[in-house]
This record gives structure tokens, C-alpha cells and sequence, in this order.
């Protein structure tokens, strides 16, 4: 159960902050953002801000989304002979659409609609006691959806293709941003509750109580400058020595170097072996001044990103789905860091968001990435695409993402219970 509720809260946290950055600049563009929702399926909660957009929450607590006036498929549809109630306001204009059972108004007008065009000419025709009547449908009116959901029309002046490249450059790319920035934040309230951050450019690294190393007397203030014939000038340079020494070895032992007040001395040290490689029982020392710790938000962020975009560099050249997980993978992931303690969720959920950030860059069209290029083709052409080739573009783009989902879902579920 805790895992599930790790996995709901990491994943909801993850994908809201996403959807704000695509909500906020998309605002800032000039677009109508529709509705901006808090989980997924039947809606429980909804209101109307002065801004137009719909906010609501939903039943299923599974990430969140924004709709976007003219984005993707967020189009109204009303059939011929729909029934409908029109609300008008004092000039007589319509500045209500009622399609639903929900949220009826008593002095509302019903109709059977005909015809109708809430993008361009603003109006709506229809049969009303029998008699065909036209009537202006006001530039800020709403429709009551089937659910009972009321949103704002979608003029085309306030529809996503409307807006300036740049604006829909910016709103494409804030969602990957605020994983970026929400990735930071993380790590800087892991580094506060660590009490420092890293220090992974130094040797002088920090003696863990009752392990290999500490078990053959050395010292916590002593500096380790040599594994075997590898040099150590800083965390990682031990990383790979101790691997390079330890390859291929059953029960290896390893011959250490350490500097103590000056006087060097080499120790045999028997590594611990842990999750398939072995360690010697050091961790890098900790820099607790308030610059250190604040950068140090940034470049644990960094190298979390190239870390990542190195497994997409091994996955592109060598492609394997072993070395893809889907939500399968990162339940099993959250499970384990639930079971750890606070700070393991907090740096999954660093990991995750870093991870989405990047993968939503892919330049696949049904990311944002895609999005992006298309936004770059635009800007270069000076005029954008035919919606058509940029229909099916997309298409393209959700068929791959689809495939590709139910390959590793099916891998994640052969590898986890079978």
C-alpha cells in the first residue's frame, strides 16, 4: 500500500508541475487554456476562475492535464438535433450553451441545434418551439459539456495556432522546463536534510563505521590516493578503479593507498559486495556552507541529466528493452524507495521528473519535443505547417509512443512476475 501511495504521489506531483508550466505560459501567450485538471476521469470538483479556465479535480489521483483552445483535439462537437439550452445575456447574445442534464437553468431557452460555429462567426441556429432562429454567441460564453464540465468556447483568437511561434515555442517547452526546475528544488531539500551537499571533487572521502576500509584501521581523515595502479583525485576516479579492480573477481582484495597527516601507506582492503558490485565502505564528505549547498541543487541535477542522456545515447546505438522501464518499472521502483525512507523517495522523485523532462524532449511529434521542432520548422518557413500534415504528424508520433508503451509495459510485467 505505501508503494502504491509513492507511486501516485511521485507520479501526481511529476506530471501537475509539468502541466502548470504548459498552463502558465500558455496563458502568458495569449491562449486559452480551457481547463487545467488535478487527476483523471469522472470530475468531483470544478470551478470557473476569472481567467476563463476550468479547474477542476477528478476521481482518479493519476497525474493531471491542460486543455489548450485549438491544442491537439480539444475541439466542441454538437450533432444535428442535439437538444440544448441557451442562457442570454442582457444584449441578447448567448453566453451559455448547455449540452448536459447538469447545471440546468430555469429561464434557459432550449433548442435543437441545426447549426453552429463557436470558432469564427459566433453563433448558433436551431429549432426553438419549431421555429428555426439564429442567435451571436458572446466571445467569453461557456458550454456545459455532457459531464457537467463548463469550459469557455475556443474563439480562433485565443486558439493555441493563433499565437506567436515563440509563444508556442515557450509553452511546448515549459512543461520539460518545470521538470528541470522541479528536479532542482529536490535535490536542494535533500542536500538541507543531509546537511551539505557532496563534495565528489575531492579524495579526501568520508570513513562509513564498520566497513571494509574502516575494518583494516584507517582513519576518517585519511585521504585515499591510490586503488591498486589507478590514481584517486576525486569520487568518481574511485568509482571506476574500484570497478576496473574488482572485474571479473570472486572474493577480490584490493590494494589502497592512503594518505594519513602527510604519511602515505598501503593497506589490503577486502571489498563488501552490494546490489551486484563492490564497495569499500567510503562516501564523499559533506560541504555544509550555504553557496555550496545551493549550487550543488544544480550540479546534481546536471549530472543526474547527463547520466540519462547517456542511457539514451547506449539505448539509441544499442537498443534493448531491458534497458526501458514503464509503469510496471517505476511502481517496483517507488516500492523500493518507500521501503528506504524519505530521502529515497525525494531523489526518485528528483530522478523521475529529471527523466520525463528529458524523454518529453525526444523530438518524437507526439512530445513536446515533436511539438518543438514543428515550432522551429515554423519559424524558419516563417509560416506554419498545414494543420493536415501536422495532424497526421502527430499521429504518427502517438502510434510509435503507443507501441513502444505496451512493448515495455509487456517486458516490465514478463521481467517482474514471471
Amino acid at each position: 500500500m505505501l508503494g502504491l501511495l509513492t507511486f501516485i504521489l511521485v507520479f501526481g506531483i511529476i506530471v501537475v508541475v509539468h502541466e502548470f508550466g504548459h498552463f502558465y505560459f500558455a496563458k502568458k501567450s495569449g491562449i486559452l487554456v480551457r481547463e487545467f485538471a488535478i487527476g483523471m476521469g469522472p470530475k468531483i470538483f470544478a470551478h470557473i476562475g476569472k481567467d476563463g479556465t476550468a479547474y477542476t479535480i477528478r476521481l482518479l489521483p493519476l497525474g493531471g492535464y491542460v486543455r489548450m483552445a485549438g491544442w491537439g483535439e480539444d475541439a466542441t462537437e454538437i450533432k444535428t438535433g442535439t437538444p440544448v439550452s441557451l442562457t442570454l445575456a442582457e444584449d441578447g447574445k448567448v453566453k451559455r450553451i448547455n449540452l448536459s442534464g447538469k447545471k440546468v437553468d430555469q429561464t434557459a431557452l432550449p433548442m435543437q441545434v441545426t447549426q453552429f460555429d463557436f470558432e469564427d462567426k459566433l453563433f448558433i441556429t436551431g429549432l426553438v418551439l419549431e421555429e428555426e432562429k439564429t442567435f451571436s454567441v458572446d466571445h467569453d460564453a461557456t458550454i456545459v459539456e455532457a459531464d457537467g464540465t463548463e469550459v469557455r468556447i475556443a474563439p480562433l483568437d485565443v486558439q493555441y495556432q493563433n499565437a506567436t511561434v515563440w509563444g508556442k515555442l515557450i509553452t511546448n517547452f515549459a512543461g520539460p522546463m518545470n521538470n528541470f526546475i522541479l528536479c532542482v528544488i529536490v535535490f536542494w531539500i535533500l542536500i538541507f536534510m543531509q546537511g551539505g551537499v557532496r563534495d565528489t571533487q575531492s579524495n579526501n572521502f568520508s570513513i562509513i563505521p564498520d566497513s571494509a576500509i574502516a575494518k583494516v584501521g584507517v582513519e576518517n581523515t585519511a585521504q585515499i590516493t591510490k586503488v591498486g595502479s589507478h590514481e584517486i583525485s576525486n569520487w568518481q576516479d574511485l568509482i571506476q578503479a574500484v570497478e576496473a579492480e574488482t572485474k571479473d573477481k570472486t572474493a577480490p582484495v584490493l590494494d589502497v593507498t592512503v594518505s594519513e597527516n602527510g604519511t602515505e601507506k598501503q593497506v589490503s582492503v577486502t571489498p563488501e559486495e552490494s546490489q551486484g558490485r563492490y564497495i569499500l565502505g567510503v562516501q564523499p564528505r559533506l560541504k555544509s556552507d550555504i553557496w555550496s549547498m545551493f549550487v550543488g541543487g544544480f550540479t546534481s541535477a546536471a549530472d543526474s541529466a547527463l547520466r540519462i542522456l547517456n542511457a539514451l545515447k547506449n539505448l539509441i546505438f544499442q537498443p534493448d528493452l531491458n534497458k526501458l522501464g514503464g509503469p510496471v518499472a517505476i511502481f517496483k521502483a517507488s516500492s523500493d524507495a518507500a521501503k528506504n525512507g524519505l530521502e529515497n523517495v525525494l531523489f526518485f522523485l528528483a530522478m523521475i521528473s529529471i527523466n520525463i523532462g528529458i524523454f518529453n524532449l525526444i523530438p518524437i511529434p507526439a512530445l513536446d519535443g515533436g511539438k518543438i521542432v514543428l515550432n522551429i520548422i515554423e519559424a524558419i518557413r516563417r509560416k506554419p505547417l498545414k494543420q493536415e500534415i501536422e495532424t497526421y504528424v502527430t499521429l504518427v508520433g502517438v502510434v510509435i509512443m503507443v507501441v513502444l508503451m505496451i512493448a515495455v509495459t509487456w517486458n516490465d510485467i514478463m521481467r517482474t512476475f514471471f
